[in-house]
């Protein structure tokens, strides 16, 4: 009987020649086309899974994943007349072409030409100020997980929500702290979001949170290459399969603080799984005692935590979302741990 394959099918079996799984020995014919073979193995055993072949190109894209781990973003700092911090940002909004699979090149919306924007970091307390300009051909705004007025708020019908061309300021004081995030609030809300304008938002408490050896952002997203409103691919970070090929090396026994947001659309659920090791969770970060000691959560859209950890032994292991359609196309990675 003839079966008739739908894009999303095409695009899964075509990541599936990038990503593999151990024991897999061809991959059957789709749409008439060639059988692959099975890739070079890296991993644990039975749970081994392939490395990626092939990279985008980072430098035409204008960012790479893994700088964005580390890239926290703490604007133009100056201090007002009543003695608080004021931070000042410029974010821009554009249309832009990012190559998000080698050969798959995505019309994303992006805020300062990154996907995911800018990682906005400050104290709570803090005067927030951001001029928000719209560089490409559709309305858009900034919309704060977080407090603040009505005229802040960035959804339609209030000042924040900007034409084409046009700007606006945000301005508003950082409450309260923890881990948040930035979006875009222009309708259709769906695909606003989908296209790429998102990003985290990192409060920390007055007092600062316990030192530790290494923080990273990553924020969990999917890609519709084809606008039917399903994923096709799954990212941290905006592309595919990036961390699998680019390990995060961390030391053993060094202390690893993990800012997790969810921004995913069009699935209800995304999760994390971290292999061989257990974390301290903290959920969306406003408390700084852990909700439980676990190796996987699950985050619905806008959710978000902090993860804390440490690796007791040397080795390679995998982070992936623990639901095995996201991590075949594209949301796996590992930790370099070293000695």
């Amino acid at each position: 009987m003839k079966q008739n394959l739908s894009r999303r099918d095409f695009l899964r079996a075509g990541a599936l020649t990038l990503l593999g799984t151990a024991g897999v020995a061809t991959i059957t014919k789709v749409a008439g086309q060639a059988k692959a073979s099975p890739l070079h193995q890296m991993g644990h055993g039975e749970d081994a899974m392939a490395m990626a072949v092939g990279e985008v190109d980072h430098q035409r894209n204008g960012f790479n994943p893994s700088e964005i781990l580390t890239d926290f973003d703490y604007g133009m700092v100056s201090t007002l007349e009543n003695g608080q911090t004021l931070r000042e940002y410029v974010i821009t909004a554009i249309n832009k072409d990012i190559e998000v699979v080698p050969g798959i090149v995505f019309p994303a919306w992006v805020y300062n030409g990154r996907l995911p924007g800018p990682t906005i970091r400050c104290k709570e307390g803090d005067r927030i100020r951001i001029r928000f300009l719209n560089g490409s051909a559709h309305p858009h705004s900034m919309h704060f997980h977080g407090i603040h007025t009505a005229e802040m708020d960035g959804v339609p019908g209030t000042p924040g929500m900007i034409d084409p061309g046009e700007s606006f300021t945000y301005e508003f004081d950082a409450e309260p702290f923890g881990l948040h995030l930035y979006h875009c609030h222009a309708a259709p809300l769906a695909r606003h979001i989908a296209k790429g304008l998102y990003g985290a938002f990192i409060i920390d408490p007055n007092g600062g949170r316990p030192a530790v050896d290494q923080e990273f952002v990553m924020v969990m997203s999917g890609l519709d290459v084809d606008f039917d409103d399903e994923n096709d691919f799954y990212a941290v970070n905006g592309i595919p399969f990036h961390y699998q090929l680019h390990p995060i090396q961390i030391g053993v026994g060094e202390k690893v603080r993990i800012y997790l947001v969810n921004i995913l659309e069009f699935d209800l659920i995304n999760s994390f799984h971290l292999h061989a090791n257990f974390f301290n969770y903290y959920p969306t970060g406003t408390s700084l005692t852990p909700a439980e000691y676990t190796d996987n959560i699950m985050q619905t859209q806008a959710q978000r935590g902090i993860l804390e950890f440490s690796y007791k032994y040397p080795g390679l292991y995998m982070f992936h979302a623990h639901n095995t359609e996201f991590a075949e196309l594209g949301w796996t990675g590992f930790f370099e741990v070293v000695a």
